[in-house]
């Protein structure tokens, strides 16, 4: 098999979220989750930063990365293109090295959440598919093109999309599903860039994910960096049962109560992470009525996965309730 390059570009300054390459997030550069999760990766022979900068390659050299250049100032700007960086990373490790990947990939430092399985899939997919040019991730879009238009100087309007004839007056649910590339990961083959001129080539086969944590501004920022620490787990996350985990049931008959699906799935996800998770809830408050047993078999029968189930309000790090905007946050974050 053919050398795998992992290549990090990683240019110095940022107007929307200042020097955020190296911003420290949960106490470390934001650069250096990308290196690590490179250097992880064990179908990644090699892991290079190209930066402008001699601050941020000494930077990216402490975790782990190599900097056999610096990259040229006009390769630098706002406008450069991915295409240059890479083109120029590529000739110089061919002309000074001799060095030639099969693969590479491009891991951007503006996502330090990622998985290393990801990486470890596209590889082995472009591996066992030689006639495809590259590979992207993408996620689904939450807004939906075929409902987009353009405008023109008198203020008309023409649909974006215009294979589906009249598209914008069809329900969502009867269109094509429309992804959006998100940035996290693409293995490109070296020979698109170096011979073709191009990042993706014409075959481009597209990697499905559900989240993005691409950092573009401050709230993404503060975003990712939550993500981080919940991720850690060793968290005590307390959830009222009624309007969170499941839908609320106006006449109190809890027998009938159905899941809320979405929030399972986050405090399942909560729960891998090494988080605590205490489920509880007010049933029979009001009417003195034992709703243990069905509360427990509904738990059971809807796959909740927790700790502690109580009656009650007892001491957390995190309480999770139907009246307060973390529940919005946990699903900002989650989503």
């Amino acid at each position: 098999m053919g050398e795998v390059l992992a290549v990090i570009p990683a240019r110095s300054g940022s107007k929307s979220v200042k020097d955020k390459n190296i911003r420290l997030i949960d106490g470390k550069p934001m650069i250096a989750y990308s290196i690590e999760h490179a250097l992880q990766a064990e179908s990644v022979d090699r892991v290079i930063v190209s930066t402008d900068s001699e601050e941020y390659a000494a930077i990216a050299r402490e975790y782990g990365a190599e900097t056999p250049f610096l990259r040229p100032k006009e390769y630098a700007t706002d406008t450069a293109l991915d295409f240059d960086v890479f083109f120029h990373a590529l000739s110089y490790l061919e002309r000074e090295e001799g060095y030639i990947p099969d693969l590479v990939v491009q891991l951007r430092p503006t996502y330090p959440i990622r998985r290393i399985e990801d990486i470890e899939a596209m590889v082995a997919y472009m591996r066992e598919h030689g006639d495809v040019d590259s590979m992207r991730c993408i996620a689904p879009a939450k807004e939906i093109a075929y409902k987009m238009w353009q405008k023109d100087g008198q203020g008309m309007l023409s649909p974006i999309m215009k294979d589906i004839p009249e598209c914008y007056n069809m329900p969502r649910q009867q269109l094509p599903k429309i992804y959006y590339q998100n940035a996290c990961i693409d293995v490109i083959r070296t020979e698109v860039i170096t011979k073709m001129h191009s990042m993706s080539g014409e075959k481009i086969a597209g990697y499905e994910m559900d989240d993005n944590f691409d950092i573009d501004t401050e709230e993404e920022f503060q975003k990712a960096e939550e993500y981080i620490k919940i991720s850690k787990g060793n968290k005590t996350f307390v959830f009222d049962i009624d309007g969170v985990v499941a839908k609320i049931q106006k006449d109190l008959d809890y027998a009938l109560s159905e899941p809320n699906e979405r929030m399972v799935k986050i405090i399942n996800k909560l729960y891998e992470y090494g988080n605590k998770i205490v489920l509880f809830t007010a049933r029979g408050y009001v009417t003195g009525k034992d709703w243990s047993q069905v509360t427990k078999e509904q738990m059971q029968r809807w796959g909740v996965k927790y700790h502690e189930l109580k009656f009650g309000k007892p001491n957390a790090d995190y309480y999770v309730d139907d009246r307060m905007i973390s529940l919005e946050r946990l699903y900002d974050l989650f989503s």
